[in-house]
């Protein structure tokens, strides 16, 4: 995706290089299975992982380069031709380089003894795009079959190693009966008193996808945990990582899953609470990351997570979703939400006031209204004098942006700021509350500057009024600012199933290269 650099004011460098994908700018990587092999993802297969723009351009590959002159080709060695015998004997001919010979390959036995990582777990394959928001209707012995295979699988594998060389990470996913998890927490037991185990991770589907759970299913999945839980101590005393899902907990059940996992580093609750309107009172000594997704929660209270370093939390129904007790080591924090009432507005003074360590924050908005209150720079400074990264993910289209200045001006370490404005135009996200009212905003002092800020990204860029003046007033507050890139609306790959009554604005994003030295000199002169 071509990306817009406007020109620079007089005195400030002119921005250049490619536009950073994320405002983090992470890269992609696969760790393989083998000792000490590490595969970086190949070219394509991170292009094709990206997500589609709109005019997007395609830039064709340069033609291959004309054949070397005669001069600087390589020499073709000429055929010796046998010639009459003479009394001078010829020079014997180079002897021929023995080829070399290709390593042997491993019989399936050897590389299985050396395995050093093991995931193990049920995939549903999706064979039409709109199944993926509808649970898969599997019958008894269809499940029944599928744990069984995932534990046969794992037991050989494991069964099959070397003792001698430590298991790094072992991955264990199925669905949750009580048939087939005492049998997988057997073989994961059997292996952790044998071998060395560093990393060991369950992730327990239900039976059931939350929306057809009823508060008995909620409570009979709890309960059968909370059985393995004291059937197979030894096995969650060693486990790092946990996915649970569609469990209602009684009050005391979290606080003894996290004294039995005394190892654990990540936690993630997906619809998993402990009652309704419930509150969860959090203590790890080792937990480093908490994912939390939806689920009757009133608040989420961090009392002492010593090493915590990530949260996030997706879909809360409360106006303080979080209470930060005990995290010195707290960096950075993801919300996402959509749909919820004005009197439910975040006060990130309030949110983040036990946890000034902050460095890298990511809302995400769900293209619908804005639900964090624009507080001013005095009450903000306290709580983001550490941040260095934003990301403002999924704004409504068509809203003033000029309201996230007061991000800028209450965080004077902030080196990255990346807007993505995006609408859905399918049924699925049409549920939404339909608010786009502005975000109420008081500028600063005018003469206001900021030091640290290099980089700008938006996505979703369109050149009218309010998207330039915005630009233009970065270009004058971020004295130091390299890199403003500005990008095209995207789409969303999960939008599906298009509503017919709405009527899709198409994008005036400049194409053309003229179209583009245009905007900026547009931007230049307003």
């Amino acid at each position: 995706m071509d990306a817009i650099n406007p020109p620079s004011l007089s005195g400030q460098a002119v921005p250049r290089g490619p536009a950073a994908t994320t405002a983090s700018g992470s890269s992609v990587a696969a760790a393989a299975t083998t000792e000490g092999a590490v595969v970086a993802a190949p070219p394509a297969a991170a292009a094709a992982g990206k997500r589609k723009l709109l005019g997007q351009h395609v830039v064709p590959a340069p033609p291959a380069g004309p054949a070397l002159p005669a001069a600087v080709a390589p020499a073709v060695p000429a055929k010796r031709v046998k010639r009459p015998s003479s009394k001078v004997a010829a020079a014997a001919p180079a002897p021929k380089k023995a080829a070399r010979k290709k390593a042997a390959k491993k019989p399936p036995a050897a590389k299985m003894a050396s395995l050093t990582a093991l995931t193990s777990e049920l995939v549903p394959a999706m064979t039409e795009p709109a199944d993926a928001r509808k649970a898969l209707a599997y019958t008894i012995a269809h499940v029944a079959q599928y744990n069984n295979a995932v534990v046969s699988v794992t037991e050989k594998v494991l069964s099959a190693r070397n003792l001698e060389i430590p298991v790094r990470k072992l991955r264990v996913g199925l669905y949750f009966r009580r048939e087939e998890y005492l049998s997988i927490g057997r073989v994961v037991a059997s292996t952790m008193a044998t071998q060395t185990v560093d990393d060991v991770e369950f992730g327990l589907l239900t039976e059931k996808s939350f929306p057809k759970c009823a508060d008995n299913d909620l409570l009979w999945y709890a309960k059968q945990f909370n059985t393995w839980l004291g059937d197979c101590p030894a096995v969650f005393a060693g486990l790092t990582r946990l996915w649970l899902r569609n469990m209602r907990f009684g009050e005391l059940d979290i606080p003894n899953i996290l004294s039995t996992c005394n190892r654990l580093v990540y936690l993630r609750l997906s619809c998993c609470d402990a009652g309704v309107r419930s509150v969860l009172q959090l203590e790890h000594v080792q937990l480093v990351e908490l994912h939390i997704d939806h689920g009757q929660i009133e608040a989420v209270q961090l009392n002492c997570l010593p090493k915590l370093q990530r949260v996030n939390y997706v879909g809360w129904s409360s106006q303080d979703p979080l209470m930060f007790g005990s995290v010195p080591q707290f960096s950075k924090l993801r919300l996402e939400n959509m749909g919820i009432s004005s009197t439910q507005n975040l006060q990130l003074s309030q949110l983040l006031a036990n946890a000034p360590s902050i460095s890298d924050l990511h809302l995400d908005f769900g293209s619908d209204k804005i639900w964090i209150l624009a507080e001013c720079r005095k009450l903000l400074a306290p709580v983001l004098g550490n941040l260095q990264i934003v990301n403002l993910v999924n704004l409504p289209e068509g809203c003033d942006i000029a309201w996230t200045m007061f991000i800028i001006e209450a965080a004077p370490a902030l080196k990255e700021l990346c807007l993505r404005l995006l609408d859905h135009w399918c049924k699925y996200y049409r549920r939404k509350s339909g608010v786009k009212a502005n975000v109420e905003w008081q500028q600063s002092a005018v003469d206001f500057k900021h030091k640290n800020l290099v980089k700008l990204a938006i996505y979703g860029f369109q050149p009218d009024e309010n998207f330039l003046r915005y630009v233009r007033r970065i270009m004058e507050v971020a004295v130091n600012v390299g890199e403003i890139s500005l990008h095209d609306r995207e789409v969303c790959e999960g939008c599906w199933n298009l509503d017919p009554e709405i009527n899709v604005c198409p994008s005036r994003y400049p194409l053309t290269g003229e179209e583009k030295n245009m905007l900026r000199e547009k931007i230049a002169r307003s």
